[in-house]
C-alpha cells in the first residue's frame, strides 16, 4: 500500500462513492476491485482487502473537477479535460494517451449504458505520490455481470467490447461499485512515477 493512500474502504477514503445506505431502497452493491495489466515496475496491488491503496488521501481538494456527461459534446469536453489534466499533472505522451483512453470508455459508457452521468477529475499534487484518479458514475440499470463486462468482446451493443477491460488495463487501480437499478461508479487511478 502506499503511504499516502488510505485503505479502500476505510470510512472517509472514498468519499466519490456513496455506501450503499445512502442509496434509496439500495440493496448491497457488487463490487469489483482489479489492477490494470499494462506492465508497470509500479503498479498497485489492487485487491480487494484492506490493504487496497485506492482511498483520496493526498488529493488535492483544490485539483478536483466535475464534468457532466449528458451528451455526444460532453463526451469531447471530459477528453480535453482529461488531456489537459494529464499534461498538469506531468506524464509523458504514452500515459497521457492510456489516461484519456479509458476516461473515453469509461465516459461513454455512462453516457451510452447508464443514461448520462459524471466523471469527476482528481490530481495528486507534487510532493506526496503524483497521479490522476478519474471516478465516472451514472444511475443507470447497473452491471449485472461485472467478470462478463471485462472480458474483452463483451458488448450490450454494437461497440467492440473493449470499455471497461480496456480502462481497466489502461490504469494502475480500477475499481467498480454497482447494483442492478442503482447505477455504477467506476474508479480508475494512474500513478506518475517520472
Amino acid at each position: 500500500m502506499y503511504p499516502d493512500a488510505a485503505p479502500y474502504g476505510e470510512p472517509g477514503a472514498y468519499p466519490d462513492a456513496a455506501p450503499a445506505a445512502a442509496h434509496p431502497d439500495a440493496g448491497p452493491y457488487r463490487e469489483y476491485g482489479g489492477g490494470g495489466a499494462v506492465p508497470d515496475a509500479h503498479a498497485v496491488d489492487t485487491g480487494t482487502g484492506a490493504d487496497a491503496g485506492t482511498g483520496d488521501a493526498g488529493a488535492d481538494p483544490a485539483r478536483c473537477s466535475r464534468y457532466e456527461v449528458r451528451s455526444e459534446e460532453d463526451l469531447l469536453t471530459v477528453r480535453h479535460a482529461v488531456r489537459a489534466a494529464t499534461v498538469e499533472a506531468g506524464f509523458g505522451i504514452v500515459d497521457q494517451t492510456r489516461i484519456v483512453t479509458a476516461a473515453s470508455e469509461l465516459a461513454r459508457n455512462a453516457y451510452v449504458h447508464g443514461g448520462g452521468g459524471t466523471l469527476e477529475v482528481r490530481l495528486f499534487p507534487p510532493g506526496g505520490r503524483r497521479g490522476l484518479r478519474l471516478t465516472v458514475s451514472d444511475e443507470g440499470p447497473g452491471i449485472p455481470d461485472v467478470e462478463a463486462a471485462l472480458r474483452d468482446g463483451f458488448t450490450t451493443g454494437s461497440g467492440l467490447g473493449h470499455g471497461l477491460g480496456g480502462a481497466r488495463r489502461l490504469m494502475h487501480d480500477f475499481r467498480v461499485r454497482t447494483a442492478p437499478g442503482k447505477g455504477t461508479t467506476v474508479v480508475v487511478t494512474r500513478w506518475n512515477d517520472r
